[in-house]
């Protein structure tokens, strides 16, 4: 069951309350606890010393009898205060229930809790030795105070504290619900903003304007979430309409020259020509697919499997020597460069790829006679394989983008006479890249153009 945010900050806040109060009444109940201990404890010493002189004094019969009538005056009826005095001598022995206590003639001067049989709360006492004096013998005076009015003020203290506290924390709670609807009235506003949002609208964003502190890093993240998905339709949009215009180039020269071929009767060799140049529309239309297919996989997570130990200049090796009619005719030749003993774990079917794609750019951007450079270096935990060729410059604000999908920086920069490319070479390469752990670069300066990507070499041999 979900609950709303509101409801789990009141109760939080009530919690807090709660706890709090009951801290702050179990320390409150423990100050007045001791306070009226000690009031109870002053009074008791307070009435033994004025007894105590009263019977230092008492050393003969006559004055005993004084003394015991002094002890009736001061004993209220409700017996709440009572005095025993303890004697070898029975006649100066004083007190109600002298066997009730005679278990106290053994406790040390001082406070003490006595329970007799006619009271049901304790009494507290205090108890003095009192010396002989003239024929009175040395005696022991206890006074007895009853503890029931302290503890019904601790009952009704505690009662009370418990009143107030559950008063206090139903108000918390009140003001808590109060102040966290205040307080929310932004996110509220920020899930309006959000419900507003429409595909028609994608550079809408939520407001920053007078935000909490605590909300502008949610509403700066939303809003870059949006500005990302906002790219990403936008690059949709332009991908559809790339795919759109890639295959219908072919399909439309298909059906021109089907109509072509079908519109007057043909000889054979007419009907062979047409079905050959239909076969290389339609090779290109299976190297479009399939090759939207490998990033589409790619997107959605595929790694690279079937990898092997490999040396990268061997497998770069057996790429060139697969363009070598295509670079003699071109009077190109490719240098290899740096580390040749280089090796990682790769897909070599998907390496090979990658190396494919760089070395057709750089042909295809590539004057004749020009020679193209492939370097492998370590960098840190990759392995960075980069081709360089001597072309036309590319300007910097196309660089970000040459690993898009059919993305090209204009077709001045195609060298005539060339296979077309459909958009998609760099694309791979990126993906090939990313499938190995790697990323893609590239760089457009003093008339060479280099475009390198990076495979994960921490598990080298």
């Amino acid at each position: 069951m979900k609950t709303s945010l509101t409801l789990r900050l009141v109760i939080l806040y009530a919690v807090a309350a709660a706890v709090t109060f009951a801290l702050t009444g179990v320390a409150l109940y423990g100050v007045l606890d001791r306070q009226l201990d000690r009031l109870q404890q002053d009074a008791l010493r307070t009435t033994a010393q004025e007894v105590s002189y009263s019977l230092a004094r008492s050393g003969d019969p006559e004055r005993w009898g004084r003394f015991k009538t002094k002890l009736d005056t001061l004993t209220p009826v409700d017996g709440s205060l009572r005095f025993w005095v303890l004697s070898d001598d029975p006649a100066y022995e004083y007190g109600k229930g002298l066997a009730d206590i005679s278990s106290l003639e053994r406790h040390p001067d001082g406070f003490g809790k006595i329970t007799l049989p006619d009271r049901e709360t304790a009494l507290t006492t205090i108890t003095a030795t009192v010396d002989p004096y003239l024929a009175r013998p040395q005696v022991r005076l206890i006074v007895g105070m009853d503890s029931a009015p302290y503890a019904h003020t601790l009952r009704y203290f505690l009662w009370a504290m418990a009143g107030l506290s559950l008063t206090a924390i139903l108000l918390v709670g009140l003001l808590g619900f109060w102040v966290t609807r205040l307080g929310l009235r932004p996110l509220n506003r920020l899930s309006a903003e959000a419900r507003a949002l429409r595909p028609s609208a994608l550079s809408q964003r939520l407001s920053m304007a007078a935000l909490p502190v605590e909300l502008e890093d949610l509403a700066t993240s939303f809003n870059g979430a949006l500005a990302r998905l906002e790219g990403a339709y936008n690059q949709l949009e332009a991908f559809n309409a790339d795919v759109a215009h890639e295959l219908r180039t072919p399909l439309t020269n298909l059906i021109g020259q089907t109509q072509v071929a079908l519109s007057r009767p043909r000889s054979a060799d007419d009907l062979q020509e047409v079905l050959q140049s239909n076969l290389e529309e339609l090779d290109r239309l299976r190297a479009l697919i399939n090759d939207m297919l490998f990033l589409a996989r790619a997107d959605q997570g595929e790694a690279a499997t079937g990898r092997i130990q490999a040396v990268l200049a061997d497998e770069v090796g057996k790429t060139v020597e697969f363009f070598e009619f295509l670079l003699d005719e071109a009077g190109m030749r490719v240098r290899m460069e740096g580390d040749a003993f280089a090796t990682a774990l790769i897909d070599t079917a998907l390496f090979r790829r990658a190396v494919t794609n760089l070395l057709q750019n750089a042909i295809q951007y590539s004057a004749p006679g020009a020679e193209i450079t492939v370097d492998i270096q370590r960098r840190g935990d990759m392995l960075e394989v980069a081709v360089s060729n001597a072309g036309p410059p590319i300007a910097p604000e196309h660089l970000p983008h040459l690993f898009q999908r059919f993305y090209r920086v204009d077709a001045a920069r195609r060298v005539d006479g060339l296979e077309h490319s459909h958009g998609l070479g760099l694309a791979i390469v990126k993906a090939v890249a990313a499938m190995h752990g790697g990323n893609v670069s590239a760089s457009s300066e003093g008339g060479t153009t280099r475009v390198a990507f990076c495979v994960d070499a921490r598990t080298s041999g």
